[in-house]
């Protein structure tokens, strides 16, 4: 079981990282999505929370601060999927399709973080 934790942990954590590393090497094409979006400060907010998924991905995958990087992860999805995800407020049928897959996914995230924060810490095979 130990195993299945660590790799889950590695698919999970990883996940962030590469959407973390997208932040920092996409940034431009980011911070034009995110002002798109109305959100003040889009470059500042790109960063930020590029660092948030590096935390959080990072303290996941390492077994780090568990309970930290969990939270640097809610702290990410929760506002990030209402405000840049609002699949209701999309005329276009493709866009509403992409922003509600999305809008989705974040929120199984969310449910996938929740879990994880009941986990006893530390975990196994931890640094």
């Amino acid at each position: 079981m130990d195993l299945l934790l660590l790799l889950g942990r590695v698919l999970f954590g990883g996940f962030f990282l590469y959407n973390a590393f997208n932040h920092f090497t996409k940034a431009n094409m980011m911070t034009a999505y995110t002002a798109s979006k109305h959100v003040p400060s889009p470059k500042l907010a790109v960063y930020a929370t590029g660092l948030l998924l590096f935390l959080g991905g990072t303290g996941v995958l390492l077994g780090i601060s568990p309970e930290w990087a969990l939270l640097c992860l809610l702290v990410f999805l929760v506002p990030v999927t209402f405000i840049m995800h609002q699949f209701w407020r999309e005329t276009d049928p493709m866009q509403r399709m992409v922003q509600t897959i999305q809008f989705t996914k974040n929120v199984a995230l969310i449910g996938a973080v929740l879990m994880m924060l009941s986990l006893s810490t530390p975990w196994p095979i931890s640094f």
